[in-house]
């Protein structure tokens, strides 16, 4: 029955939207400003930690205490300058519908500011389809801290829900937050990679989950 299906966590960016690879560059690109010179491929290995975590892991505790602030400060002005250039990855829109038709409760899980994720809600037209999202207001800590999942997870009232995320941040997240996550290969992270970080099942993109959804948690 529709009914006894779980909720269905959906994380944002890198799973319905294109947008990892602006934030590495622009995580690149804030870095430099403030004097390191990190390599796209690190910095990509950790999209989708939260920005008060990705500093310190890439530069250090020592260079976050002197300059993490403008650093994050930066990387939010950079990427906004990207923001138009965004698209929703292909059958997002078609996911978010079949679930409401299987009458799956969903909740878009994000720890972006506000502006970002009302910008996303425009683009995939998701506010009819959604029955919530989170922003940054909704947490305290970002991925891997299971903040982002909790906050969904209480306008679930604490239903049974699946995560579907791109990153090893969201499988490490959801795994700490007691909820099953189905990985997608959309965001640059390996199947091996996104196993090892607690993903029950990954698939290449959301056309492969969306054909095989009655044979994965979300069933």
């Amino acid at each position: 029955m529709a009914s006894e299906r779980p909720a269905a966590i959906l994380d944002v960016d890198g799973t319905l939207v294109d947008t990892n690879y602006h934030h590495a560059l622009a995580w690149y690109r804030a870095f430099r400003q403030h004097g390191f010179t990190g390599q796209l491929f690190q910095i990509h290995r950790h999209i989708g930690m939260g920005g008060d975590h990705l500093v310190a892991a890439l530069a250090g505790e020592d260079f976050d205490a002197e300059h993490g602030h403008d650093v994050r400060a930066a990387e939010k002005a950079l990427y906004l300058q990207m923001i138009g250039e965004v698209q929703p990855l292909p059958e997002a829109r078609r996911l978010l519908e079949t679930l409401k038709d299987r009458g799956q409760r969903i909740v878009l899980a994000s720890s972006a500011k506000a502006r970002e994720v009302e910008h996303y809600l425009d683009l995939l037209d998701a506010r009819e389809l959604a029955d919530g999202w989170t922003t940054s207001a909704d947490v305290e800590a970002t991925k891997p801290e299971p903040d982002v999942i909790h906050a969904a997870l209480e306008k679930l009232d604490g239903a049974p829900a699946v995560m579907v995320g791109d990153s090893t941040w969201d499988c490490v997240a959801a795994e700490r937050a007691g909820v099953k996550t189905v990985g997608v290969l959309t965001g640059g992270f390996s199947d091996r990679e996104l196993r090892e970080a607690g993903a029950a099942l990954v698939v290449e993109d959301l056309a492969e989950l969306l054909d095989a959804i009655d044979r994965t948690p979300l069933a």
